[in-house]
């Protein structure tokens, strides 16, 4: 048996699968963000201990005897957040998460310092973990002083797993202190944030054991010698859910957040597009990313401003739409990533008549995220690692006409897996397996059968062709 655990922003994923892959026994653990100050974002790590701990009860009580014989555990998680402990491992403070943007004058202070970009692989972003802790060092000098070691979310699980300081390439490479080319810290970029080798976790790959569970936890939840895998950051577990592991496989995630995901057997970045270009959780590969700020979040926005469930407003929109909506939408709502690079960036809905509907603003919502992805889509091209077809991801991805407008959008050809378990938690779940020996990674990390190929006529290409130029004009303008 094999548990992944998938920290997320907003709860914990547990998921029990055999070693057929074959789901056992799930639970959640819920979270919540606190936001004291406008830019701001942050969780107690102790709460993603507890969150942990709900979500396991609930699959030792759904299964008690299939737990009993876990061999492996690994752990995906929100990526950048920046976890800070003392000598005696306690977090100093709440940790600074992923969607945090209080520090957009440290990443010019960073850029400055050191080659971020060529050897980090990518802009410094406020959401990124170094300029979190340059912030610290400004604002919380006297916490920046105790920190011994900087963890980030998911290891801080894994030390709770294991008692050791442990991380792996997919995740560390969000820190902006690895040399993603030769997959280690990098010695330079630490010393531009103040600090050193010291403070940083050892690395492993995903798949490689990072550790073995304590026997504290194994006596209390009745298990044997347990091996608890490097893991990956989310992004990465959840292509490792879906197998994409070879270069030129993608895949498109219609979650919180949006994401589009290319595979690569390379290092190599695009800093102008904005591209995150990071390591894999598996050895030798790496991977590119679009990355959207707000995806279904936009909806759910949307959601919470007319008292609608998001699923009933996106039944609104017929799967195949006929028309674009007259509506153009920007869904800056959180800013930007790829390829604005635009943390003040602003929401919008531009054209609006008396005669529109909230029918028409939902399509709006839709086709503004799934032109924020064709802008991704362009970012990739550029640097000639975009994929022609797509496997999707991410709630959002329930929705085919939301689907069917990104396909029109952006040109993709989209996968819609059939359904059962797929993304980070399982993905953590291999990559789990994989530690163990217990079988090898061409076996496990296997694409799923398509329920479903979404397809983009030619026609309706051309018609969201002239709408997305006025989505780029909206933009600079």
């Amino acid at each position: 048996m094999y548990l992944g655990l998938d920290l997320g922003t907003s709860g914990v994923k547990a998921l029990l699968v055999d070693a057929s892959q074959t789901e056992i026994a799930v639970g959640h653990g819920p979270l919540t963000v606190q936001r004291p100050h406008p830019l701001w974002s942050e969780q107690d790590p102790l709460s993603w201990i507890s969150a942990c701990e709900s979500a396991i009860g609930q699959v030792r009580e759904q299964a008690p005897k299939e737990f009993a014989a876990l061999r492996g555990i690994a752990v995906s998680g929100q990526m950048h957040g920046a976890t800070l402990l003392d000598g005696d491992d306690r977090p100093l403070r709440s940790a600074i998460l992923w969607n945090d943007g209080r520090a957009q004058a440290e990443c010019a202070e960073l850029e400055a310092r050191a080659d971020f970009r060529g050897i980090g692989g990518n802009i410094v972003m406020a959401g990124f973990t170094a300029p979190k802790l340059r912030w610290v060092d400004k604002n919380e000098p006297e916490i920046f002083a105790k920190t011994r070691k900087v963890l980030l979310p998911k290891d801080f699980v894994n030390l709770w797993l294991t008692g050791e300081y442990v991380s792996e390439m997919s995740d560390a490479a969000g820190t902006l202190w690895l040399d993603v080319a030769k997959r280690d810290w990098s010695d330079a970029l630490l010393a531009a944030t103040g600090l050193t080798r010291d403070h940083m976790p050892r690395l492993v790959e995903g798949n490689q054991a990072a550790g073995t569970l304590r026997g504290e936890l194994a006596q209390s939840w009745g298990v044997g010698n347990v091996t608890v895998a490097g893991g990956a950051g989310d992004n990465a577990a959840t292509a490792c859910g879906l197998g994409i592991v070879k270069p030129g496989d993608g895949f498109l995630s219609l979650g919180t957040s949006g994401v589009l995901f290319s595979v690569t057997d390379r290092f190599a970045s695009n800093t102008d597009g904005a591209v995150h270009s990071f390591c894999h959780a598996v050895p030798n590969t790496w991977h590119q990313m679009g990355v959207i700020l707000s995806a279904t979040d936009a909806l759910s926005w949307l959601s919470q401003i007319t008292g609608q469930k998001p699923a009933d407003l996106a039944a609104l929109v017929p799967n195949n739409p006929a028309q674009p909506s007259p509506i153009t939408f920007l869904p800056y709502l959180s800013g930007e990533r790829t390829p604005h690079n635009a943390p003040d960036a602003t929401g919008s809905f531009l054209g609006l008549r008396r005669a529109h509907g909230l029918p028409d603003m939902v399509q709006a919502v839709m086709q503004g995220v799934a032109f924020a992805f064709a802008d991704c889509c362009a970012a990739l091209d550029q640097c000639g690692s975009l994929p022609d077809t797509v496997w999707v991801a991410g709630g959002g991805s329930q929705s085919e006409a939301w689907l069917q407008i990104i396909a029109s959008a952006t040109g993709l050809t989209l996968k819609i897996p059939q359904s059962g378990a797929q993304g980070a938690a399982l993905g953590a779940a291999r990559l789990a397996m994989l530690a163990t020996d217990d079988a090898n990674s061409q076996d496990v990390l296997n694409v799923p059968k398509a329920e479903k190929t979404i397809h983009a006529a030619q026609q309706s290409q051309q018609l969201y062709a002239g709408c997305y130029q006025t989505f780029k004009d909206a933009w600079t303008n």
